[in-house]
């Protein structure tokens, strides 16, 4: 398909993935609009960058489109959708539009339950003059996506809507899975498992870490497979027990970064901290070796400054106002692990200033994310924030689920635990504010890290 000068609309631009598609058709010549359900900081930056967006959604925008793409979440009552059809418009959902948007491009197609926004971030700074489509915002180039007439992009893949079968990968990096998004999968893990395997024998190439259980029983399968003389993809795998050695820590101008060494290949650092960030990008690396020499590698990874709401410090400690880092962790593998780089920061901090020792504490703000990911993973989230020195609760994120009841006083009473409804951001400092929007208490020492998917990121930002 032709998308130069092609009228494309997109229902739902305001998300990540959309936006993406977005920006990407943009760039190779088609007149893009979209709409969504309101104005956020992404829809503002796309209207910015030239692209009309109509808040709220509205039938009268669709007249004159070739094209229709819609997010996975539009469901056909949408306006626009029940417009779109009425007037036989050509319509797609996103993972449909993607198995034609990236036809033609070599995928480095990147899958995982957790870390393939970071891995797939990392792996365009090394692979600078590629094209990139990620879900999330990296600080190098500012936005989720990058341009280039190259044939490679580095797409980040997404198994929540099996939309990552349609990804065309040339390269099938996968990092790790979980049994999350089973409702794509008739809650049925096993299902999820084979989309993995489909997944990786799409390429001709794979990198598989092994690091994960479920990783490594595919990679056997595979092994067996290739032994009874079946196609099967190259497959390159990174044992990180093995291959990371001499992981440290260090701060460069309050900044943390992770130096380790991998394999025979030498010593790199990356930024970011925690041993989950030397396995992201040493699945970056591995993933680039033979598209460009070691020494190049080795000097573009240092490119990469992190995503938006990954570990992001919006606010650096100092003796008069706390650190302030927003997180879009929401799984408790994910708040385990940020967690523990958090309390690493912490310790690097404390070396390298003289504060009081409460401006080391940690306290985690958490707004949990959806109410059957409490309730499938319930254990674990209780058992997550071992290494945070206060924990706030705000109210469940539903993202449009029934409400279901839990009691977290009485589940969370492990921790030192409080409650809100809300949180601002007031000069340097956060305030935690009651339902009728009263002021609890003002959190102006410490380190604040903020956890989950839901709005509050523009909670902690003052949006």
């Amino acid at each position: 398909m032709d998308f130069y000068q092609l009228r494309v609309h997109f229902i739902g631009i305001g998300g990540i993935g959309v936006s993406g598609l977005a920006r990407f058709l943009k760039a190779q010549g088609a007149i893009v609009s979209g709409s969504d359900i309101y104005d956020t900081s992404i829809t503002q930056t796309l209207k910015d960058e030239g692209i009309e967006v109509n808040i709220p959604h509205s039938k009268d925008v669709i007249a004159n489109k070739d094209l229709i793409i819609h997010s996975a979440i539009i469901k056909d009552s949408n306006i626009e959708i029940i417009e779109s059809k009425r007037l036989n418009k050509n319509i797609l959902s996103r993972k449909e539009a993607l198995k034609i948007l990236l036809s033609k491009k070599k995928v480095l197609s990147i899958c995982a339950a957790h870390g393939k926004s970071s891995t797939s971030a990392i792996l365009a700074s090394i692979l600078s003059d590629s094209g990139a489509i990620i879900g999330a915002i990296s600080k190098e180039f500012k936005s989720n996506v990058r341009v280039s007439n190259q044939d490679i992009i580095v797409f980040e893949a997404d198994e929540s809507d099996k939309s990552f079968l349609n990804s065309n990968p040339y390269k099938s990096i996968v990092l790790n899975a979980e049994a999350e998004h089973l409702e794509s999968y008739d809650n049925d893990f096993s299902k999820l498992q084979k989309a993995y395997m489909d997944f990786i024998k799409l390429s001709k190439h794979a990198i598989l870490n092994l690091g994960c259980d479920i990783v490594k029983h595919m990679y056997n399968i595979l092994s067996d497979e290739k032994l009874q003389g079946k196609i099967t993809p190259n497959i390159a795998c990174l044992n990180p027990n093995i291959d990371i050695k001499n992981v440290s820590y260090v701060l460069k101008d309050s900044m943390p970064f992770t130096k380790f060494e991998l394999m025979d290949l030498g010593e790199f650092s990356v930024y970011g901290i925690g041993y989950h960030n030397a396995v992201n990008a040493s699945m970056a690396i591995l993933s680039s070796l033979d598209l460009m020499p070691i020494e190049v590698i080795r000097k573009n990874i240092l490119n990469f400054r992190g995503i938006k709401k990954r570990f992001d410090i919006l606010q650096h400690l100092k003796e008069d106002k706390p650190c302030i880092i927003d997180d879009y962790a929401h799984h408790p593998t994910e708040i385990s692990a940020t967690l523990e780089a958090t309390r690493m920061y912490a310790n690097l901090l404390s070396k390298s200033f003289d504060f009081s020792s409460n401006a080391y504490k940690i306290k985690a703000i958490f707004q949990p994310h959806k109410y059957t990911r409490l309730r499938d993973n319930l254990k674990a989230f209780c058992e997550c924030f071992k290494n945070c020195d206060e924990l706030i609760i705000l109210p469940v994120w539903a993202a449009g689920e029934e409400k279901i009841d839990f009691d977290f006083k009485t589940l969370f009473k492990a921790y030192k635990l409080s409650f809100a409804h809300r949180l601002k951001r007031e000069g340097n400092n956060i305030v935690l504010l009651d339902s009728k929007g009263n002021k609890l208490r003002t959190l102006s020492q410490g380190i604040i890290i903020g956890l989950g998917a839901g709005d509050i990121t523009y909670q902690l930002r003052g949006e």
